[in-house]
């Protein structure tokens, strides 16, 4: 659990567990407040479940619910009436615990002076300076709503790779600009190195940096979640209701892990067999599967796409039948390759290679087969198989699951004007400008471009993000492109890396001369590149804004009256002109 102390009788955290209830018990807490609603994202508890735990455990607990950005009066004054009510000290949370504080900030106005609040708040984590406004009305006994926006050249939603990387390009262009970072985690991690987490290469540790860390200097930092956009006033609205005002807008979201898309998969990950190198919290237990079984039935899953690094499901595989043929074992294994999908990998060029490993380990290649539950006491994982027209399903049973998830835009972007209908910010794929907000862009995971979804293809779109920006608050039309460009280093054994690189179409777009990586072959140059290289480059590159090789293409300019109309947005039309 994640405390943060606010007051002798309270202090808040972001979401918990029933065990964290538990231990919650254990340390001292006498209440818990649950502020998030339930059915707000797939990976929470119900309300019913923690306040089960809690009668388990012996202490109070209250259900009050609050929608995220719009923490009403009455929501504040059912928070007072708890705090009175329940036995102290309470813990109180929601999904990043912003909401919680929130409340008591709004619920001590009067009582304690403004700034003591607001300064109380930041000591336990959390920026409420936006809530001033209305933390002084209460003060005086007035009603004045939602905090007046605060304008920004550019805000950003997101501190994950996108997100930090478009900032530090921002700033390598045009030093002193204003840019804010709205992110709610206090940790950045380097995914593509959980896969070499799960291969016994990297430590844990080694892919996760603190966001203070990485957050550019001079970019402010707002440690909340996003709970909406209003695109029409170029505002975003911040979990505690407050909002910021932007000339433009860069949405850089990520995207979800669906785990609760497969019954009965979040009761047994972590054990049982089943694993992902998905969660920074389970790429470990990967590698303890691999480098212990000494025989038995491995299944390996991929959902339907898109999903972030389409070869990570493989590269899971690979590794672990490559220690299992270190160790000798490798003919006492069953390996399956369950994919959703009818091809091994989406770029025709580079399937010649990996079919050799795949013949080399005896994996048996399920296509048109996709997870949809998970028995893990019973060690039984259950397929929809798709035959021509029909569908059936069949059930397998497992010593080892790894699972690759459903993934989907987050539960936020679906219900906001920025999304298409798949929950996708809806951007032009060349420009990456939004496509009815012309003050709004969209890069990474998160947005509706059809490239592959990789830190490769972020590095790229970062610099046209940024140059594009900057144009449109110039007053001109963007005219930087992104071309596609994605890349995946699939890992076939321990020391060699087929080097995919491709553009929108799945051409073919190698980095480097084939004589010193032919990416259609397995390359211990290439494996140098993704253990030694790629997380330099990530960490002391690209996040700080480096352009090695990614350099945006710009097109000429052609400075007309009808390029001046198409960098300004009319809000009420939400057309770009």
């Amino acid at each position: 659990m994640d405390l943060r102390f606010v007051a002798p009788d309270l202090s808040v955290s972001p979401q918990i567990t029933p065990s964290d209830v538990g231990v919650a018990a254990s340390q001292g807490f006498k209440s818990i407040i649950i502020n998030r609603p339930d059915g707000e994202g797939n990976d929470q508890p119900t309300s019913a479940q923690l306040m089960e735990a809690a009668k388990r455990h012996g202490i109070e607990a209250r259900f009050i619910p609050v929608e995220s950005g719009k923490v009403t009066d009455a929501d504040v004054a059912a928070f007072k009436a708890a705090m009175l009510e329940l036995p102290a000290p309470v813990l109180a949370f929601c999904r990043t615990g912003t909401r919680s504080v929130t409340l008591w900030a709004l619920s001590q106005a009067g009582h304690l002076s403004v700034d003591a609040i607001l300064k109380t708040a930041s000591d336990a984590g959390y920026d409420l300076e936006g809530l001033r406004p209305r933390l002084e009305a209460k003060a005086k006994g007035a009603d004045e709503g939602l905090a007046p926006a605060k304008a920004r050249d550019v805000v950003i939603i997101g501190g994950g790779a996108a997100g930090i990387a478009t900032a530090s390009s921002l700033l390598k262009r045009r030093p002193g600009l204003g840019i804010v970072i709205v992110e709610p985690r206090n940790h950045h991690y380097y995914q593509p190195g959980w896969t070499l987490v799960g291969g016994g290469v990297f430590k844990r540790e080694e892919t996760e940096r603190s966001m203070a860390s990485v957050i550019p200097k001079g970019v402010e930092w707002v440690r909340t979640a996003c709970a909406g956009f209003a695109p029409e006033r170029s505002e975003v609205i911040l979990e505690d209701g407050t909002r910021l005002h932007y000339k433009t807008l860069v949405v850089a979201p990520g995207l979800k892990l669906d785990w609760d898309a497969i019954d009965g998969l979040q009761e047994t990950l972590g054990r049982n067999g089943v694993t992902s190198n998905y969660k920074f919290d389970l790429a470990p237990y990967t590698w303890e599967l691999a480098s212990t079984m000494r025989g038995g039935r491995a299944l390996f899953t991929q959902p339907p796409m898109p999903i972030k690094c389409a070869g990570a499901p493989q590269k899971a595989m690979y590794l672990s039948c490559d220690e299992w043929k270190r160790r000798g074992v490798l003919s006492d294994m069953e390996v399956y390759f369950h994919n959703a999908g009818g091809v091994l990998f989406g770029v025709a060029d580079y399937v010649p290679a990996l079919m050799k490993y795949v013949d080399q380990y005896g994996i048996n290649l399920k296509f048109n087969e996709n997870l949809i539950a998970v028995d893990g006491a019973s060690r039984k994982a259950t397929f929809r198989v798709a035959d021509g027209d029909e569908t059936r399903e069949e059930v397998r049973d497992f010593d080892m699951l790894h699972v690759c998830p459903p993934q989907t835009g987050h539960d936020f972007m679906k219900k906001s004007p920025l999304t298409n209908e798949a929950g996708w910010v809806k951007v032009d794929d060349q420009t990456l400008q939004h496509k009815d907000y012309g003050n709004v862009f969209g890069l990474g995971d998160g947005c509706s471009t059809p490239n592959a979804k990789t830190a490769a293809a972020v590095r790229k779109q970062a610099p046209v993000v940024a140059h594009n920006v900057l144009e449109v608050l110039d007053g001109r039309a963007p005219n930087a492109v992104y071309d596609g460009y994605g890349s995946c280093p699939l890992t076939v054994e321990r020391g060699k890396v087929v080097l995919a690189e491709f553009l929108y179409g799945g051409k073919v777009a190698p980095s480097f001369p084939a004589w010193m990586i032919d990416g259609k072959k397995p390359t211990r140059a290439a494996w140098l590149l993704k253990e030694k290289l790629l997380p330099a480059i990530y960490f002391d590159g690209m996040l700080k804004g480096h352009e090695w090789l990614a350099g945006p293409k710009v097109l000429p300019h052609r400075p007309t009256a009808h390029d001046a109309q198409a960098a300004c947005v009319d809000p009420s039309s939400k057309k770009v002109a």
